[in-house]
C-alpha cells in the first residue's frame, strides 16, 4: 500500500516530458513548486523558472518534489535556488538548510535538531510537506552521495569517508553496504567490472558494466542485492571497482528517455547468466510489450512448460537487470500485484508509467 509521502513523491497529475520542457524554455511560473527538472549531465536540478542555460531535452527528467530530486541523486542548483521558496516560508526550515549548507559533511542527528530549539516532530512533518522527505534523510543522501562520488573520481576510501562526514571508517563501511551491498574497499579502484550510481525518478539504481556488456541493474534497496554482487565479484576474482564502462553510460541514456516517456525500448547489450531455461524465461518476458502484463501461468505456457510455474517464478525473481527484463509486467493470475524485488509501490508506479506507451486498440469496423 502506498503511504502519503510515496503519494507525494511520485504525483501522477505531472504533464508530460515535452510539456514540461516547453514550460521549462518559457521560464513558466505557473509550475513553481509542482515540477522540478534534474539534468543529467550535470546531477543538478533546477526550478523551471531556471535562469540558467536549458539543457538538451534528452538529459532532462521531471520530478514533482524536491524529495524526489534529492533521493534521485541531484544537487540543487546554485543559480535557480530550489530549496529557496519554502526557507523563505519557514524560518525554522531556513534556519536547518543554512545549518545543513555550512556543515555538509556533518553526521546530523535528532539531538542536533533539538540543541537547535525545533521539535523533532515539528521539523518531520515541515521538511516531508515541503521536500517529501526528511531533514535527516536529506542530510544522509547528501553525505552518502558525496562519498560515492569521491570513490568514483579515484580517491581513497578515507576520502571518501571524510568527504561523507562519517568519523568512524566502520559507520561508513556499514552505512555504505547497506546502500549498495558490499564495503567501500571491495570495490574501491579499477577492475574488469565497474559499477557505478544511476538516479532515476523511482529512486537510485546501481548498475555494474564490463567494457562490453550491462551485468546489472538494480534499485539500490532490492533485498538480494548484496548476493548478486557477490556473485558477480566472485566471478571476476574480485576486480570489481567504482567507475562507468560504455554499456552503464548506454543504459542512463536510456533511462531518461523511459522516464521522460520517449522510448520504452531497451537496445544496451546485457550479459544473460543463467540456465537455458531462465533465460527462456527472461526472453519471453522482453516480449511483454510496454503496458501490457503476463501472468506467470502465461509465461509458462509460452515456453513450453505450462506446469512449471513457480520455476517460472523462480527465474522472474533471479532477474538481475531491473527494467531490461521485465519482470514488474509480471502479475497474477487474478490481475492482483505479485511480489517485487524493488518494492510493490515501485512495481505499481512502472506500470502505471508504462501505461503511456500503450498500443491502442484498432478503430473498429
Amino acid at each position: 500500500m502506498l503511504t502519503d509521502a510515496t503519494h507525494d513523491l511520485f504525483d501522477l497529475t505531472l504533464p508530460d516530458a515535452a510539456t514540461l520542457y516547453e514550460a521549462l524554455l518559457a521560464r513558466d511560473a505557473r509550475y513553481e513548486g509542482r515540477a522540478y527538472v534534474c539534468v543529467a549531465t550535470t546531477g543538478i536540478f533546477c526550478r523551471l523558472t531556471c535562469p540558467a542555460r536549458k539543457p538538451l531535452i534528452e538529459n532532462c527528467s521531471f520530478r514533482p518534489t524536491i524529495g524526489a530530486c534529492i533521493e534521485a541523486g541531484f544537487r540543487p542548483c546554485k543559480r535557480c535556488h530550489p530549496l529557496q521558496p519554502a526557507a523563505q516560508a519557514d524560518p525554522m526550515i531556513a534556519a536547518l538548510l543554512a545549518a545543513l549548507d555550512a556543515r555538509p559533511a556533518y553526521r546530523f542527528g535528532e539531538e542536533d535538531i533539538t540543541r537547535l530549539g525545533y521539535d523533532l516532530s515539528t521539523v518531520r512533518r515541515a521538511f516531508k510537506r515541503h521536500f517529501g522527505m526528511t531533514f535527516l534523510d536529506m542530510a544522509r543522501h547528501r553525505r552518502l552521495r558525496e562519498g560515492f562520488e569521491t570513490l568514483a573520481l579515484g580517491g581513497s576510501v578515507i576520502a571518501a569517508q571524510q568527504e561523507a562526514g562519517f568519523q568512524s571508517a566502520s559507520a561508513f563501511r556499514a552505512a555504505f553496504a547497506r546502500l549498495i551491498g558490499c564495503a567501500p574497499g571491495e570495490i574501491a579502484g579499477e577492475g574488469r567490472l565497474l559499477a557505478d550510481w544511476i538516479g532515476t525518478p523511482l529512486g537510485d539504481m546501481i548498475a555494474i558494466s564490463s567494457t562490453t556488456h550491462l551485468h546489472l541493474l538494480e534499485f539500490v534497496e532490492r533485498r538480494g542485492l548484496p548476493a548478486e554482487i557477490a556473485r558477480l565479484r566472485k566471478g571476476v576474482k574480485g576486480e570489481l571497482g567504482i567507475g562507468s564502462y560504455a554499456p552503464t553510460e548506454s543504459i542512463r541514456r536510456e533511462l531518461t528517455a523511459y522516464f521522460a516517456g520517449r522510448s520504452a525500448e531497451f537496445t544496451t547489450p546485457v550479459a544473460l547468466d543463467g540456465s537455458a531455461f531462465t533465460r527462456a524465461v527472461w526472453a519471453e518476458l522482453r516480449r511483454i510489450p510496454a503496458g501490457a502484463t503476463a501472468s506467470y501461468a502465461d509465461i509458462a505456457r509460452r515456453i513450453g512448460a505450462p506446469t512449471a510455474i513457480r520455476a517460472v517464478a523462480r527465474a522472474n525473481g533471479a532477474n538481475q537487470l531491473a527494467l531490461i527484463i521485465p519482470c514488474h509486467r509480471v502479475i497474477g493470475t487474478d490481475g492482483a500485484l505479485t511480489g517485487y524485488g524493488g518494492g510493490l509501490w515501485r512495481k505499481q508506479r512502472l506500470l502505471e508509467i508504462e501505461s503511456r506507451y500503450r498500443t491502442p486498440a484498432p478503430a473498429a469496423g
